[in-house]
């Protein structure tokens, strides 16, 4: 009963289409990455971007074959990019090298390369937003980070921490790779949305960052803030309108699989600092204007006494 109501109340009416019969190239080979080579990862990551087009125009799916040559755009800095399946990208919004502080968002289920579009404009209305609220501040750059396999809304994957546990490595791992690039001393926020928070939480405990923030969160698998084990700063934000608030925050045990994510992010059982998202729905955390983002951006700049709470 309980997996029927976690995987009802967490249906949206959106579709991303896993299709892993496109062709696609392998993942270019890279130098280790420091901010020498950076530009060489961007420029190799374009190219197989523009490759993976060729095929999946070849193979008559005009929809990958469109968002493949939007990524292999001149001005996108693609960190990683591999367009098999349902496609792994890592991009880059700034000047990386030289960041002093650095978002990561972590999205949640039905994003993929055919869905890549919304993604990369939450990104990129964070950084706007980043650049407008510090115009003299700290400088900045975003991460855009969809380095795993997503659940669908409509499968029973997005009840289970499944695919958060085999993204959390990965996340890790891009952590590593953010300060080899941009030094020891950035500070680093995750932003993580809906699923997005169940990934982060499995990657959080003793993981080199600074802020965590969980947003639309249907509940991360830990009890607490506490049983997270970071050093981080914890953060936790709900909208007016979103539908998640529905979800129900459980979690048993059903034929060896856990199912659900138990404790609300945004209760005070949890012991996130709670701050205000506005009224927007489950999408809308980063829409321009939206308190949500404003919040946000206090977030990753570091302005916490300016960060505004219900």
């Amino acid at each position: 009963m309980l997996a029927a109501l976690v995987a009802a109340a967490v249906v949206l009416p959106l579709s991303a289409a896993v299709r892993p019969e496109i062709p696609a190239p392998a993942p270019a080979v890279l130098a280790p990455l420091d901010a020498s080579t950076l530009d060489e990862a961007y420029a190799a990551n374009r190219a197989n971007a523009a490759e993976a087009a060729r095929m999946a125009a070849a193979h008559h799916d005009r929809d990958r074959a469109a968002a493949d040559r939007e990524l292999a755009a001149p001005d996108r800095q693609l960190l990683a990019f591999d367009g098999r399946g349902s496609g792994r990208v890592t991009e880059v919004l700034g000047d990386l090298a030289r960041a002093d502080r650095v978002a990561v968002l972590v999205p949640g289920s039905d994003t993929g390369i055919d869905t890549y579009g919304r993604f990369h404009a939450a990104a990129a209305a964070l950084h706007a937003r980043l650049a407008r609220q510090a115009p003299a501040g700290p400088r900045t750059a975003v991460v855009a980070w969809l380095g795993y396999e997503t659940p669908g809304t409509v499968s029973t994957t997005v009840t289970t921490t499944g695919r958060a546990d085999e993204a959390a490595p990965h996340l890790r791992a891009l952590v590593a790779r953010l300060r080899a690039v941009a030094g020891a001393g950035t500070r680093v926020a995750l932003l993580c949305h809906s699923y997005g928070s169940v990934v982060c939480a499995r990657a959080a405990s003793g993981l080199a960052v600074d802020d965590i923030a969980f947003v639309g969160s249907p509940g991360t698998g830990a009890g607490s803030a506490a049983a997270l084990r970071t050093r981080a700063r914890v953060w936790a934000a709900r909208g007016g309108d979103d539908w998640v608030e529905n979800v129900p925050h459980l979690s048993a045990d059903l034929f060896g699989t856990t199912v659900g994510f138990g404790t609300d992010p945004v209760s005070p059982a949890f012991g996130a600092r709670v701050f205000a998202a506005g009224d927007g729905g489950h999408s809308d955390y980063f829409r321009p204007g939206s308190t949500s983002l404003t919040n946000l951006a206090r977030i990753v700049l570091g302005e916490t006494k300016a960060v505004t709470h219900d």
